[in-house]
């Protein structure tokens, strides 16, 4: 973990602190993903001279913008739900929306789902076609 700041030391209250290698590491992903969630606006770290500071905040919202990638979510749709973790908790409209775009990633999903059970029955009849081609020629 990064030195403790000035403060720290004094005994004022702080939270922990990160470093882009840290955090690259405890979540499996490069350097460069995290700069780039920075400069889209989805992580905002602190600067200690020319190093990247990150807080307990950034890396809850780390952790939050892998989550929604591995769901399916746009880098838009992210930042929108974590706007929501910012936000005053269990504000009808908010959760409302993250609902609606849980019910329409499913839809893909499934719809996804569907034309890859489709594309596989065909992949099936062709091999199925070429073994029969090829008994004949046997």
């Amino acid at each position: 973990m990064l030195q403790l700041s000035e403060n720290a030391r004094q005994g004022e209250p702080t939270q922990e602190q990160f470093s882009i290698s840290e955090l690259s590491r405890e979540f499996d992903v490069t350097t460069r993903a995290i700069r780039f969630y920075e400069d889209e606006g989805l992580l905002e770290p602190h600067r200690q001279g020319r190093q990247r500071v990150y807080s307990s905040r950034d890396r809850v919202r780390l952790k939050l913008i892998l989550r929604g990638k591995r769901l399916g979510f746009s880098l838009s749709e992210i930042g929108d739900i974590i706007d929501m973790y910012d936000s005053e908790p269990g504000e009808v409209g908010q959760l409302g929306y993250f609902i609606e775009k849980i019910s329409l990633r499913r839809k893909t999903l499934k719809q996804q789902r569907d034309d890859i059970d489709v594309t596989l029955k065909e992949l099936d009849n062709i091999e199925k076609q070429c073994r029969q081609s090829m008994a004949h020629l046997d």
